[in-house]
This record gives C-alpha cells, structure tokens and sequence, in this order.
C-alpha cells in the first residue's frame, strides 16, 4: 500500500491521499533493473501490472503492495477473478484452504500503533463469521508476521506496506511488512488509519486482489489503468451493485484514513470463506 505526496493533493501528516498502487498518470511500462522480459512475461500471465516492477530480495513487487514470488509465478492460474461490480472485482490467485483454521499473527519489532493497529483489523475480520479466525500470539510460530522495513519517498509516493497472495499449498502469505519512515505514518500514527493499512495487506495475504484494478483511476484519479485479470474469467456475486462502488477495503487507493469492510466486501468474503 502507498501513499501519494505531491502537494497538490496534499500536504504531510494532514490530508496525504493514500494509495495503494503505484505512481498514476504515466503508463509507459518502466523496466527496473533486474527484472527480466521473461519475468514480465509472467507477471503478465498472472494478470498483473508491469508497470513499474519491483525486484525485491523475497520477490518482485507489483501494484505497488503485492509480493509475487518467483514459484508463485510459475504457478497457472486457474482461479476466479470474483465481479463485485462493473469497475469492481476482486481476484483470488491462490486462496486459503484446510477451513476452518485459526491464523496466528505475531509483530515483530515494532510499536504500540502497530500492535494496537493489528488488533483493530482482527478483531474487524473476526466479526465477520467467516471459516477461518485471526489471533495475535506473542510467542511461537506464526502464520503471518508482520514486521518493518524503512523506505523514504520516491517519485511522489511512499509505500506503507506489502504483502503478498496464499500459497500454492493453501497457507495465507507469511509476511506483511509495514513503512517506519518518518513520512510513512509520522512520529504519531493514527492507530485506526495503521490498522485500515495492515487489514488492505491481511486481504491480499487471504487472496484478494484490488477491488478496482479494471480502472485504477476510479480511487486513484489520473487516467484510467487497468492492471490485468490475467483472462481467467469472472464470476458474479448476486446482490452487488452494477455500477461503482466506494469506499472498498481494498480499493487501490485509500481515502487516508479508518476504512474498512462496506457491504459488498462483506459479500465478497462470504462468497469465498464462508
């Protein structure tokens, strides 16, 4: 997840817009060093964004939050892009399988807003009934770790967290790692505006993808980008709307502050988890 910092739109620690993608407005496909033709030709078949690619040590880094592996790429996609409306869909790469279980998350190294944060978006997916529950453990073995990592601003933007999609064995993605830079949440984090942050990257670990990557411009604003659905299909959700639908938990660009579940990502969970 990122967020942008160009004045125009915003000013520091105030009214920053805060996204979950890369840089908009230009989409001429940037190659950052490292990242092979071969490797782009995946991530296309994988139904994401080559614009402005990533290659991180676990990784290559897309849409601006999403973790791909090099085994996750090799992996043929065979599941549902899910449509919760015309520009609206979320899709499910890999998903969580051996329900229902309880998934342990531990944070590692970092303060109080993180802990409490991470406590918030729990305790949101929790009451939503589904087959599987979260639990914060402060010892053992996780599911999921949550951690830091330090990266100031760059090309107008600031990623606050990553995270990435299931693996093929059926286990949430193991790792959500959150921005400690000065700029990312200020030497005062809002407590609910972190915990609407790790609770976007918890979905992406679970296997949702950005509910409006058809138009990325729908939250994002700039022209429209569609980031890819990788031509596997879509299926419906009765009772969603058929035309734009805001304030999503995983929209690509957040709002900058507490957001969470509206009712058709409700739905969308329940189609797949419950």
């Amino acid at each position: 997840m990122r967020k942008q910092s160009i004045p125009v739109l915003c000013c520091v620690a105030a009214t920053f817009l805060f996204a979950s993608c890369q840089k908009n407005g230009a989409q001429k496909e940037e190659v950052k060093p490292g990242v092979s033709a071969e490797v782009l030709a995946q991530i296309k078949d994988n139904g994401f964004s080559t614009d402005n690619v990533v290659k991180t040590e676990d990784g290559y880094l897309v849409e601006g939050d999403i973790l791909l592996t090099a085994d996750q790429l090799k992996v043929k996609v065979v599941s549902p892009v899910l449509r919760v409306a015309k520009t609206e869909q979320y899709r499910t790469n890999l998903l969580v399988t051996a329900l229902p279980r309880v998934i342990k998350i531990k944070v590692t190294n970092l303060g109080t807003a993180f802990i409490t944060g991470t406590d918030t978006a729990i305790a949101r997916y929790n009451r939503l009934g589904l087959r599987f529950t979260f639990q914060r453990i402060t010892s053992g073995t996780p599911d999921i770790t949550i951690k830091g990592f330090n990266q100031g601003p760059s090309g107008g933007y600031i990623t606050l967290g990553s995270s990435g999609f299931p693996t093929s064995a059926g286990n949430p993605y193991g790792t959500i790692k959150m921005n400690t830079n000065q700029y990312a949440y200020g030497s005062n984090p809002n407590v609910l505006y972190v915990g609407s942050v790790i609770q976007h990257e918890i979905g992406h670990c679970i296997g949702m993808r950005h509910t409006d990557y058809m138009d990325r411009s729908y939250s994002c604003g700039g022209s429209a980008v569609n980031e890819g659905d990788g031509g596997v299909g879509a299926v419906f959700i009765p009772g969603t709307p058929s035309g734009p639908d805001a304030n999503s938990w995983m929209l690509a660009c957040s709002n900058g502050g507490n957001r969470t579940f509206n009712a058709n990502d409700i739905i969308a969970l329940n189609y797949l988890y419950h």
